[in-house]
């Protein structure tokens, strides 16, 4: 393996795997795993490609701010390639798509703009041609930029042909989005690998290709005229409500060769079947690309092979209804598994502790400098709410995100923290506070130089509302938002009610 200069250097040269339970007999099927990309996803290619070409140009400035509409997938990419190069990025997505990838682009360091479900991807679209005009920011512009395409000619395409040239491929399987990778990877095909057919899936309740009916390319008010025959579907990232400029360039280039619909249930299977029987794990538009190879190697010669592209990792889709069925807790198999032995189940209490001894055990030594740090920590008017915590402690993590939620400031006193290890710093204040307070759990907090307990002390404290006076008898505001409820800060398995 080669060492790489920068996490970039990693994107593309993706495996073709072969399918061996779910491939039908006499068809060799395989499958472009783009989720071998740093960032899960084929998008990747379109985000180095759109920007080092911007860079090229100079259409992208140092510095600049880049925006895009993406439905994740895109944006996501974007956020590792502006990352590495030091670009500010903004995303604009509607509302309804998957939460998990709002969350990995902000923890890249992008910030996220929504826009409503009911103004679709042309709304999202717009909003971002809004924003990149009204700040002088890059505007990516996927669904349209050359580089997008060009980038699937120079990498996807000629890994493709690299692989099979010497065995043959007698069909290319592929969703469409941006139009980028059925057009930068159909035209190599058609030129390096003139008898593979190109095949295009797309949903069945939403069929713009196969409707015949071609785009309307009004805009009124910003925003590009939706198809006429576009649905809401299942699958993110697949067929927006209208065709992209880099998709119908293909579809007059007579690129495509027939054209599959696949339905949104059937796509869900796919996904999970691919996962169970073949181990490999792509979400719900590789799902529906797969379900589009299944259906066309029906119709096919014997011997036949098919390469199928799987966009991206199924992690994109786990609050979709993809993982609806997937259960948290044990299921009733589980559950027999558990009762075959005997120990460690949770339908039989724990074994009761060893029968104490006559031995005397000794009061554990007080250290003097501990208790008077404890002491001047707890009564320390300029930081007057403090917490004895762990920086492990679940506990202590839901406190904290009930403080942080409430807008309270406060000091931790992290015992088990580096700070704290010199000399058993930390197990020398944890026993002085413990004999202060009689308590022998982490955490403790103090409002005011006064007790309030541990974690669900607090919570109930504040659910009596005992615990609002004592913050405004100290001038601390709090700015619960409506519905507020302590006990959702712990994490699921500690939740009882």
């Amino acid at each position: 393996m080669p060492v790489y200069n920068n996490i970039l250097e990693t994107i593309g040269r993706t495996p073709a795997v072969r399918l061996n339970r779910l491939a039908p007999e006499g068809i060799e099927l395989y499958v472009k795993v783009e989720a071998a990309n740093p960032m899960g996803s084929v998008k990747d290619r379109l985000a180095l490609g759109v920007i080092e070409e911007a860079e090229r140009s100079g259409r992208l400035r140092p510095g600049q701010t880049v925006i895009e509409a993406t439905s994740g997938n895109t944006g996501i990419g974007l956020a590792m390639v502006c990352a590495q190069k030091g670009y500010p990025l903004v995303v604009v997505m509607a509302e309804n798509f998957s939460v998990e990838r709002r969350k990995l682009m902000r923890f890249l360091g992008a910030k996220i703009v929504l826009t409503p479900a009911a103004e679709k991807g042309s709304g999202m679209l717009a909003k971002a041609v809004e924003l990149a005009e009204k700040h002088d920011w890059f505007l990516c512009q996927q669904f349209e930029n050359e580089a997008n395409a060009d980038v699937h000619s120079r990498t996807t395409a000629r890994e493709i042909v690299e692989d099979f040239e010497t065995i043959g491929l007698d069909y290319w399987v592929t969703g469409f989005g941006t139009g980028g990778t059925l057009k930068g990877v159909s035209r190599v095909l058609k030129d390096k690998l003139p008898d593979t057919k190109v095949v295009v899936c797309e949903p069945d309740n939403s069929q713009l290709l196969g409707s015949g009916i071609p785009q309307p390319r009004e805009v009124v008010d910003g925003v590009t005229t939706s198809h006429p025959n576009f649905r809401p579907h299942l699958m993110q990232g697949w067929s927006p409500d209208f065709v992209a400029k880099l998709t119908e360039d293909a579809l007059k280039e007579q690129w495509i060769d027939r054209i599959v619909p696949v339905g949104g249930q059937r796509a869900l299977e796919c996904s999970r079947e691919l996962a169970s029987q073949e181990g490999i794990f792509t979400g719900i538009s590789g799902g529906a690309t797969l379900a589009g190879a299944l259906r066309l190697c029906e119709q096919i010669e014997p011997g036949s092979k098919v390469l199928c592209m799987l966009p991206d990792t199924g992690e994109r889709y786990l609050s979709t209804t993809l993982f609806e069925d997937i259960a948290v807790d044990m299921t009733e198999d589980e559950v027999a598994i558990s009762k075959s032995t005997p120990r460690f189940r949770f339908d039989r209490p724990s074994p009761p502790p060893p029968k104490p001894t006559n031995t005397p055990v000794a009061a554990p030594t007080i250290c003097p400098e501990a208790d008077d740090y404890v002491q001047t920590v707890i009564n320390d008017t300029d930081q007057p709410v403090v917490m004895f915590s762990l920086e492990w402690c679940e506990f202590c993590w839901s406190v904290r995100r009930m403080f942080k939620e409430l807008g309270i400031p406060y000091r931790s006193i992290d015992l088990d923290s580096v700070a704290y290890q010199d000399g058993n710093w930390g197990g020398r204040v944890r026993t002085a506070l413990n004999a202060r307070t009689g308590m022998a759990t982490i955490p403790q907090i103090f409002v005011g130089g006064e007790l309030i307990g541990g974690c669900t002390e607090t919570f109930d404290a504040y659910e009596g509302r005992t615990l609002q006076p004592r913050f405004a008898a100290l001038g601390i505001e709090t700015t619960a938002t409506p519905g507020f409820e302590p006990y959702s800060f712990l994490p699921k398995w500690l939740q009882t009610r």
